[in-house]
């Protein structure tokens, strides 16, 4: 129970074919909102820190509260530091008590993501880390400013060149998901997914899971995914639930009463997300 690294959180995953949630954090009550979720759901999970989002919640500081609270949790807990593009941040990650580090080498050319993956893998093995990278390119918000474009989707034979040479723990794949919000359908390509699934021998990762469907999900985990990425689904919910709190008490609610909804609504978000993915009862 409690902290554990990627690689022992997603073999089960793996093994039963279900998903399990990596819920990015920015703040406090992200933290209790995941937490939270995990143990009233009795489900394993991955909590997160993107980069892109550290101005508005620095490494140095979510680092010891994101730690402490898996260490405390019922539930396994893997502390993830999600899209890591600078390598002092993704080292210095570890050695503040993450369990995963992702380095986000997809729009490098492809020997480049390669050795610096590979060189990332050495270093997190001597720290006791899990490594997860990307081949392909997932667009938006953390990943870049691009749509899902099909120059972008995760090269088949690549992919199990780049598993073997690098040594990765987990691939994060391009199959026509973009980060944030969805300005039309994704075009999922299922059949890409079940290609690379068949081909390589590690767990497989969904980056811009929120905003798809319910049955896009299933598909996707089905398919063969093991890790779902999720943070646009649970801004939403604590904005929605901000509105319906003030609308409701007409402004007259306490921030600290408005603290404790919006992590209920957060929660709440989540919940629903690990029963989908199928990680509930899996702790």
């Amino acid at each position: 129970m409690s902290l554990v690294t990627l690689k022992e959180i997603l073999k089960d995953a793996d093994k039963k074919k279900y998903g399990v949630g990596m819920f990015n954090t920015i703040n406090l009550e992200m933290v209790r909102a995941i937490i939270g979720a995990a143990e009233e759901e009795r489900s394993p999970v991955i909590i997160g820190l993107a980069e892109v989002h550290i101005p508005y919640g620095s490494l140095d500081t979510l680092a010891p509260i994101m730690v402490k609270a898996a260490k405390e949790a019922k539930v396994p807990v893997a502390v993830h530091f999600d899209h890591g593009m600078t390598f002092n941040l993704i080292v210095k990650a570890m050695h503040l008590g993450f369990t995963s580090v992702m380095f986000d080498g997809s729009t490098l050319p492809y020997e480049d993501n390669i050795s610096k993956t590979a060189e990332l893998v050495k270093i997190a093995s001597v720290l006791g880390a899990s490594v997860e990278a990307e081949l392909g390119h997932v667009g938006g918000a953390e990943g870049g400013e691009d749509d899902a474009q099909e120059a972008y989707y995760t090269n088949v034979v690549q992919a199990t060149d780049f598993v073997q040479r690098t040594g990765i723990d987990a691939l994060a794949i391009a199959i026509g998901t973009a980060h944030g919000e969805y300005r039309s359908k994704p075009k999922l390509d299922l059949n890409r997914l079940k290609d690379i699934k068949a081909t390589v021998n590690v767990p497989l990762v969904l980056h811009g899971g929120s905003g798809l469907s319910e049955d896009d999900f299933k598909s996707c985990i089905k398919a063969g995914i093991s890790k779902v990425n999720i943070f646009t689904d649970m801004s939403l919910a604590a904005i929605e639930t901000i509105r319906v709190e003030l609308n409701k008490s007409n402004n007259k609610i306490s921030y600290p009463e408005l603290i404790n909804a919006t992590v209920l609504g957060i929660k709440e978000e989540i919940k629903g997300k690990m029963r989908l993915f199928g990680s509930n009862n899996k702790a």
